[in-house]
């Protein structure tokens, strides 16, 4: 299966969660068998010999395509969450997403200074989750960070909400 055919598993939902926003559901590729394989495939030839010692997946369709890249690169895999679910000392960010106001939360001794980190997520709309998790990440001091997604929403131009300094990669763009 190419790429560019991964779309064709997509399923289109339109006025959700809000009238006018048309939700790009990931599940229905997920549940396909050589979908998945393709798309996770993809995902980890993109960061095969970048030296990723961490994969930082965003709650929660984030952890799916994390933990395939993690397992595959032998790396290890943190999970960014919503406030109040992890259960060690966090450090957290607020920032805001085109529905509202969210906090996302890591564990303050998930990421140090000798570790080249991947940030994934699902989709890329405007960019907010993500900058949250890169701000937070960053403050970490780690030796790179890398951004991926497996959709990109360019209409969005969630890539602006993205520092210069970071290399942002998508699977798929619409």
């Amino acid at each position: 299966m190419e790429l560019e055919e991964l779309k064709l598993k997509i399923r289109d939902i339109p006025d959700f969660p809000s009238k006018g926003i048309i939700f790009r559901d990931l599940t229905t590729l997920l549940k396909d068998g050589e979908a998945l394989h393709t798309m996770s495939d993809a995902l980890v030839e993109l960061y095969r010999d970048k030296g990723i010692t961490k994969i930082v997946g965003i709650e929660s369709r984030g952890f799916i395509g994390g933990s395939i890249m993690a397992y595959c690169l032998g790396c290890g895999f943190v999970p960014a969450r919503k406030p109040g679910k992890l259960p060690s000392v966090t450090i957290k960010k607020a920032y805001a997403k085109e529905y509202g106001v969210d906090t996302i939360e890591l564990h303050s001794d998930a990421i140090n200074e000798n570790d080249v980190v991947l940030l994934h997520d699902d989709l890329l709309a405007t960019g907010g989750t993500m900058r949250a998790c890169y701000d937070l990440v960053k403050s970490m001091n780690p030796k790179k960070i890398y951004v991926n997604f497996v959709v990109e929403l360019t209409a969005l131009n969630g890539r602006a909400a993205l520092p210069d300094d970071c290399e942002v990669t998508s699977l798929l763009k619409y």
